[in-house]
């Protein structure tokens, strides 16, 4: 792209990274030997570590990155007592599968999901103790995307630029996870909440985002506001922690060309070549030289949803 672009083929690439290791020594356990750890069964198919995104780094060209719904993040490490900062998980579609190898606190928060420990059931949205030796299983969501998955200690690979976020455009931070993988845990700083259970809301089949016109809109048709405004798209099966891009009314310039590269922020809206609007998450390139015709409020929602999900937007004010 220009870092922002879309590529020609359609697609948001992932960035090329080199394996993790499947064995234990994973980024941040030196030697290969720990004593508090979680083991990865199965990791499913896009499980990262993250936390609340090394903010500050992106005059330096580094995306904030974090968990794409920071709440359910912090949700889930007061759950297990730790600070909201912490590195936990992030689980995407599949679920996966851990072992512990010493006692610990969990919590599991996001979408509705099985959770089991050994034969025994949980649930999403409050503290479960793990045995040491305990296989914790999540499975995929029954609704929406994705869960964030807090440990007792949080997750302690080696911080990158004061965050352990995983970023798959720029490739800072550990590696996806593998089977195989091994993940040191830090010490456990507070008990478990003391709370039964918390509510986990529905995913909702339509989203509605508030936006804010800019900076380019100006590039932009009357026609193509009227329908930006006026007309429902649906969330594209093309998609991931970069961005999500959107399919339905095309929205024309009123300029042709293409702008030198400019900042990105978090929810901005890039519109290529091809009209289609593309919302821009949380591992979104800090340039991008197609025009942005406004940024989102509040992206949050769109970390559950599943292409196909409809999204409107509508104006901050309504």
């Amino acid at each position: 792209m220009a870092a922002g672009r879309a590529h020609r083929d359609g697609t948001l690439r992932r960035a090329r990274r080199p394996a993790g290791p499947a064995h234990p020594g994973h980024p941040g356990t030196p030697g290969g030997h720990v004593t508090r750890a979680v083991e990865v069964l199965r990791a499913g198919a896009l499980t990262t570590v993250q936390d609340l995104g090394r903010a500050g780094w992106a005059h330096l060209g580094v995306p904030r990155s974090g968990a794409l719904d920071p709440t359910a993040l912090r949700l889930a490490n007061r759950l297990v007592g730790n600070p909201e900062s912490a590195a936990g998980l992030e689980i995407t579609m599949t679920g996966c599968d851990l072992r512990f190898l010493r006692a610990t606190a969990v919590a599991v928060t996001g979408a509705d999901a099985a959770v089991r420990i050994d034969d025994r059931p949980g649930d999403v949205g409050r503290p479960l103790g793990v045995p040491a030796g305990a296989v914790l299983r999540i499975g995929p969501p029954r609704e929406g995307l994705r869960n964030w998955l807090a440990v007792g200690g949080g997750i302690a690979v080696e911080p990158v630029l004061g965050s352990r976020a995983t970023d798959t455009l720029s490739g800072l931070g550990p590696p996806p996870l593998r089977d195989g993988d091994r993940l040191p845990l830090g010490t456990p700083t507070g008990p478990p909440a003391g709370v039964d259970a918390t509510v986990t809301a529905p995913v909702p089949t339509e989203l509605r985002l508030a936006l804010r016109l800019g900076p380019r809109d100006d590039w932009f048709t009357a026609t193509a506001l009227e329908r930006l405004f006026g007309s429902a798209y649906t969330v594209s099966p093309v998609g991931n922690r970069v961005g999500a891009r959107l399919t339905g009314a095309a929205l024309p310039r009123a300029v042709a060309g293409e702008l030198p590269s400019e900042g990105i922020v978090l929810g901005a809206v890039q519109v290529p070549a091809d009209g289609q609007p593309l919302v821009f998450l949380a591992d979104h390139p800090t340039t991008g030289g197609y025009p942005v015709v406004g940024v989102v409020d509040d992206v949050t929602p769109l970390a559950q949803a599943r292409p196909g999900t409809t999204v409107r937007f509508h104006g901050p004010q309504r």
